[in-house]
């Protein structure tokens, strides 16, 4: 028999009456799925997919508590009845697949991201403590609001209960309500709830107690708290973990994160992006754990089987959370399981189609596994009525992901790529500073390719010929996308560069560089950031409002701090113009006013892209059914184009 790779990873735990089959635990978090604050079939088919897939312990996103909670407009309520059905359903699904299944239980306090009608919100908070990142400026929690919000703790916990989950989480992380109780600087009563560290304590023990009173001994009520707020004002570690010993006679166990929604620097480490190394909060558990007498959970960038494993064996944590990598691979518990590491499909941290679509109000799903927040209509792939012979050209992520989802309904697929390496504009992104995590996608994808048994046919550059020689039933055409260079006023003394030759170091930058970005994503920073540590002097010139306007918050948000911190200079609203005696134009696209970058040796276009769909037209009139897909219908990003393979593959 083979020995188990991940032993510990495997063990089961036992909270009260919860027994969790293993140590993989799917943190709470938004998924902008739920409709009418109640839980829907497309929630229950996202949270089941998981469950299918192995994960012991779900936690379900937050669920409000009184309608004061509501700190976005599309968040589950748990203030009626009404709530029970959906939720009966949700724990059925995933009790059928041996899944353990909390809720969390919420309060934002002042952290009120929006309204329902798009009006601003009336937030309530222990004291008149503002919020830096909303703006928010919350009225004072009076002693009658504070006995209705706890008591909405209980009465939330006991529709949890009657609806057959096994227990709750108590949201005090990240600045929320609860955590700002703890905190002395936010907190500034001189009540019963303020001042020494008992009376900080007091509304959560208040609401644990209740929350104890209204369902039973064997129901698990935990407690998730960030370790450390990361900010100045926020809560210390110090202050959290006596926070917790303060409660430990109350909890179950402890679910370790860190950050806050309160700042920007804070809430990065909400999701953190590729930029922050793997499992990076597990010495912080690891505290907590030597400090407390009940489990501790952590999270924080644990992408991998072998990341928590390692984890769990040196003790610094008793289960880890592993949010995004059951986004981008459900299966993951159960490869790992049975000893497929290889197999796993593995979390790359870009943040674009998780957290990014949260922030945006769209349901969240994965750049690499589409099928994620549309398991009811990509759930299951139906084999195809007929086998056809399929060509697909083009060995970027479009064309990788329509051969792999073609070939998985049982089409005969042979994969056409004109350079030596799959992977199109994927393995550039991969050489820009801190995102070499990006380059996962090509992994994976090509394992993916592998296991679906996808011929793939490298240096080879498709033409008529060919495919009249070859005489596929469909040709998909996946040919990406080149840089686009404007027309652009230029006496040749300024170097005019691409940011392609820049990443594959084709040109020497010399030493003032002028970035000028048109496409606000990760493109112009990040050739920003390569260029000043390689020690050029730069300047970014953004045409939209601020960098990264297009980027995840807290991929943007990171970006931010780190040219900060390399003094690089950041000019917005700049439109390129052109470059004569040394000297780069702009034009302020508000005001119409010129901008001059003087003495200038490189000028280093990251003005978007222009497809490569010449093939479309080359095929022109043949009886062969043609789709397109990715950058060379129309450039954009790496989520479109393995959407787009997804849905072509699917409709062939």
């Amino acid at each position: 028999m083979t020995e188990a790779l991940f032993p510990h990873l495997f063990s089961p735990i036992t909270l009260r009456g919860a027994k969790i089959k293993n140590r993989i635990l799917s943190t709470g978090h938004d998924t902008t799925l739920p409709t009418d604050g109640l839980v829907n079939e497309a929630l229950i088919a996202y949270h089941e997919s998981r469950a299918r897939g192995g994960v012991g312990l779900i936690v379900t996103q937050v669920a409000g508590v009184h309608e004061t909670a509501r700190y976005t407009s599309h968040m589950l309520m748990a203030t009626d009845d009404d709530c029970i059905e959906g939720y009966r359903k949700l724990a059925d699904a995933c009790h059928a697949h041996g899944c353990t299944v909390f809720s969390q239980l919420f309060h934002p306090g002042r952290e009120i991201m929006e309204s329902g009608d798009g009006l601003l919100a009336v937030a309530y908070a222990p004291s008149v403590s503002p919020n830096e990142r909303f703006r928010v400026m919350p009225r004072v929690l009076d002693l009658s609001m504070i006995k209705e919000i706890i008591d909405g703790y209980a009465s939330a916990a006991r529709r949890m209960f009657q609806a057959g989950l096994d227990g709750v989480e108590f949201v005090a992380s990240h600045g929320y309500l609860p955590a700002q109780f703890f905190n002395p600087r936010v907190n500034r009563r001189e009540d019963a709830y303020g001042g020494t560290v008992e009376n900080r304590l007091r509304f959560a023990r208040e609401a644990l107690a209740a929350m104890r009173a209204a369902t039973s001994e064997d129901f698990v009520i935990g407690m998730r708290i960030s370790a450390s707020e990361r900010d100045e004002e926020g809560l210390t570690q110090e202050e959290a973990l006596e926070s917790c010993r303060g409660l430990e006679d109350l909890l179950d166990y402890v679910n370790i994160t860190a950050g806050t929604s309160a700042t920007l620097g804070g809430a990065v480490h909400i999701a953190p992006p590729m930029a922050y190394q793997s499992g990076y909060l597990a010495s912080d558990a690891d505290r907590f754990r030597q400090g407390l007498k009940i489990p501790v959970f952590v999270a924080g960038r644990i992408n991998q089987p072998q990341e928590a494993e390692a984890i769990i064996a040196k003790g610094q944590a008793d289960m880890c959370g592993m949010t995004r990598a059951l986004i981008c691979d459900p299966a993951m518990p159960a490869k790992a399981a049975d000893n497929r590491p290889d197999d796993i499909r593995a979390c790359i941290a870009c943040n674009q189609a998780c957290i990014g679509h949260f922030h945006r109000g769209l349901p969240i799903s994965c750049i690499q596994h589409p099928e994620t927040g549309r398991e009811l209509r990509y759930g299951t792939l139906t084999p195809a009525a007929k086998r056809k012979r399929v060509m697909v050209v083009g060995g970027g992520p479009a064309g990788m992901k329509a051969a792999i989802t073609a070939a998985k309904r049982g089409h005969d697929v042979t994969l056409y790529e004109a350079n030596r390496q799959l992977g199109g504009q994927a393995n550039l992104a991969q050489l820009l500073p801190r995102r070499s995590e990006f380059g996962g996608i090509v992994t994976n994808l090509s394992r993916e390719l592998e296991l679906a048994q996808v011929r793939i046919q490298r240096g080879i550059t498709v033409d008529r010929e060919l495919v009249e020689r070859e005489k596929p039933d469909s040709v998909v055409i996946a040919t990406g996308a080149a840089p686009y260079r404007p027309e652009i006023a230029d006496d040749g003394s300024v170097q005019v560069v691409d940011a392609w030759q820049i990443l594959r170091r084709e040109v020497k930058p010399g030493r003032r560089v002028v970035v000028a970005d048109w496409r606000s994503d990760w493109i112009g920073p990040g050739i920003a950031e390569l260029l000043t540590r390689d020690g050029c002097e730069v300047d970014l010139a953004l045409s939209s409002t601020h960098l990264g306007d297009a980027l995840p918050l807290y991929v943007r948000d990171n970006l931010v701090a780190e040219l900060h911190k390399l003094q690089v200079r950041i000019t917005p609203y700049a439109r390129l113009f052109g470059a004569d005696s040394g000297t780069v134009y702009m034009q302020h696209t508000a005001s119409g006013e010129p901008i001059l970058f003087e003495n200038v040796d490189t000028l280093v276009l990251c003005l978007g892209h222009r497809p490569q769909d010449a093939l479309q037209q080359e095929l022109a009139g043949l009886d062969i059914e043609i789709r397109m897909a990715g950058d060379c219908l129309a450039p954009r990003t790496a989520e479109e184009a393995v959407f787009e393979g997804l849905k072509l593959g699917a409709a062939l």
